[in-house]
């Protein structure tokens, strides 16, 4: 029988258990697991399990709550929802109550980042063994004496995700509700079982805290090389981040999330989660490799007697995930830091095929791009998508921030312009024509591009402006063909181009209107030219 909600919250502080498992191990989460929480075990070692009705994060039933201390700090409207404390209160506490008739608690302490000097302790408090396993992957594990020491958590994670929100709570607009309170150090999840909010969440902190002390929080890759080079990968979903950031020649620092300070750079995280649709050891050698013994494989289909894992299968979504500590990859800088990086690369598929294969960018035109987070969707990718259409998403990951763009874009220009870092523009997708007339750029030639990047080769090559962009382009690049990387040439018909370029130079500037007011004027001027 479960004791009162007061005496068993108590007893995770004071280690006092009741069926409550405090930094379970893996096993005894796998055991868990399969006793009570309807998961299997893959034919590779991973633990499979279902979210529930929710495959992916809600980031339209995301609130932040609105006190005096963060009011100015933060970009209130669609991404920074303000509720109330009041109403906080009303959901911890239906939070609370709900996890406190559970018959087994889980407990997972952990950090968020790598630097001992900025790392941050934080708590996860759940009923389901696969959210623990998935933070245990998720966060970095603390050494036994550290876990000593972890009383006072700087952050509490309260994940009722299977108990509904209130909808009569004032703020709260579904039956799913993801609050978090800076000023108390908590978040409630409720209504949803996706793990990733947890993940994300922990992300949304430390975007907050880290530019408070002019740290720079990126959502982006990052990889080193022989030489302790290190280079940082921004782009969005479909652009080739984890693809070209996972380099067998080079150390993965992280594939997700890291901060850049007056020491160099540290992932905040201490395992990745992968997109594991259409999976093979074939195509993504890393990934396919990782998923073992300790990983958490989310919403995949499994053979009922096999259990082997058909990762084609998007029955349930064609979001599936796994994952598991970075140090399941060979390759992997363990612990996750580097030096100040040497380049930055911003990744972009764009399916209007008149952005060049590469350009360098000055610093202005670097906070331009970094905070209009561009690629495109394909036609035939949505419903009613009948041609490319233009994405754009501030500092490559709108979702987690907690201040207006410019913030996290001065201080880029910042270090950029302090440790003297080349910032280049890599177009991952079309050349020739948009979607459905031109052709992909092909892997081989991107590979080439990012090598030349790395040996500092494409540095010392001529370059000419685009007329539109601004851009430098490199006129030739060892093993890519040179007609294919100044774009205007590979097009036969030069006025569809010309038409094409300057309709997506225009998408950019209507697009940015809605941070010009916060924009400095040396941003302003790194704006595309359109009619």
């Amino acid at each position: 029988m479960a004791t009162s909600t007061k005496s068993r919250i108590q007893a995770i502080a004071s280690g006092n258990f009741d069926n409550i498992f405090r930094n379970a191990s893996p096993g005894v989460l796998y055991q868990h697991g399969v006793l009570y929480d309807e998961s299997v075990i893959t034919a590779q070692g991973s633990l499979a399990t279902s979210s529930g009705e929710k495959t992916g994060r809600c980031p339209n039933d995301k609130r932040l709550i609105d006190q005096p201390s963060v009011h100015d700090d933060v970009w209130w409207g669609d991404i920074n929802i303000p509720m109330s404390e009041d109403s906080f209160e009303k959901l911890r506490a239906s939070a609370i109550e709900f996890l406190d008739t559970r018959q087994r608690l889980y407990v997972l302490d952990g950090f968020a980042g790598w630097d001992p000097s900025f790392r941050i302790r934080v708590r996860i408090i759940c009923s389901r063994p696969y959210h623990a396993l998935f933070m245990h992957n998720m966060l970095i594990r603390p050494s036994a004496e550290e876990l000593i020491h972890f009383d006072k958590p700087d952050y509490v994670i309260y994940n009722a995700g299977q108990h509904p929100a209130d909808e009569t709570v004032e703020g709260v607009t579904s039956d799913t509700c993801v609050a978090l309170n800076f000023d108390k150090g908590e978040m409630v999840i409720l209504g949803t079982e996706y793990a990733g909010e947890m993940k994300k969440g922990v992300f949304t902190i430390m975007n907050y805290l880290m530019p408070k002390r002019e740290i720079l929080s990126m959502h982006c890759s990052a990889n080193e090389g022989e030489k302790e080079d290190v280079s940082v990968f921004f782009g969005l979903s479909g652009t080739g981040k984890t693809t070209l950031s996972a380099d067998t020649r080079r150390k993965l620092i992280g594939d997700d999330e890291h901060c850049w300070t007056e020491n160099g750079i540290f992932n905040i995280e201490g395992g990745c989660y992968a997109k594991c649709i259409n999976l093979s050891a074939e195509k993504e050698p890393e990934i396919y490799g990782a998923i073992q013994y300790g990983s958490v494989l989310e919403n995949t289909v499994q053979d009922t007697k096999t259990h082997v894992v058909d990762y084609d299968n998007d029955s349930l979504t064609p979001n599936t995930r796994c994952s598991y500590p970075i140090e399941f990859i060979e390759n992997a800088k363990i612990p996750c830091v580097g030096k100040h990086p040497s380049n930055i690369i911003f990744l972009t598929c764009d399916a209007f095929g008149v952005l060049p294969p590469v350009a360098k960018l000055t610093p202005a035109q670097a906070m331009y791009h970094f905070i209009s987070g561009y690629t495109a969707k394909v036609a035939g990718t949505e419903v009613g998508v009948t041609k490319p259409e233009a994405t754009f998403s501030a500092c490559f990951g709108a979702a987690f921030l907690v201040w207006h763009p410019t913030k996290y874009a001065e201080l880029l220009a910042e270090k950029m312009k302090q440790h003297a870092v080349n910032a280049w523009l890599v177009n991952t997708g079309w050349s020739g024509g948009a979607y459905g007339t031109g052709a992909r750029i092909k892997l081989r030639f991107t590979r080439a591009i990012i090598d030349a990047i790395h040996d500092g080769s494409i540095n010392y090559v001529e370059t000419v402006v685009d007329p539109v962009f601004g851009v430098s382009i490199p006129v030739v690049c060892d093993g890519v063909p040179s007609e294919i990387l100044q774009p205007r040439n590979t097009w036969l018909d030069k006025e569809a181009f010309d038409e094409t370029a300057n309709e997506l130079a225009d998408l950019f500037n209507r697009n940015f209107k809605a941070y010009a007011d916060e924009a400095s004027e040396e941003i302003l001027a790194a704006a595309p030219n359109s009619p």
